[in-house]
């Protein structure tokens, strides 16, 4: 396997995530990771020579999807954040100034 077909791995890998985060598929996420981890540990097994432009575009690309798998992780965690502080009569109120007392 060379440095090109372990990156295009991760990048399969890392559109499967970005699907089952779209439908909550939590079973698909953790099949995309595990092979998303594996594409990246075959990467690092290849060692670290010189990228010719094919290889840095598709570094690029998994780059690019991951930060887009990151901005779904963080919309989701938002979003329940959001739904526990309506549930606990908190919406709104996540930070709260604290007042101290003066009392001599």
């Amino acid at each position: 396997m060379t440095r090109r077909d372990a990156l295009i791995q991760v990048i399969d890998s890392l559109h499967a995530e970005i699907d089952a985060l779209k439908s909550n598929d939590v079973h698909a996420l953790e099949r995309a990771t595990q092979s998303k981890l594996a594409g990246i540990e075959q990467v690092a097994a290849l060692g670290t020579g010189p990228a010719g432009d094919d290889v840095r575009a598709l570094a690029d690309e998994a780059n690019r999807l991951n930060e887009t798998c990151r901005i779904y992780v963080n919309l989701m965690a938002a979003n329940v954040r959001r739904r526990l502080q309506i549930l606990t009569g908190d919406a709104g109120h996540g930070y709260r100034p604290t007042f101290v007392s003066a009392c001599a």
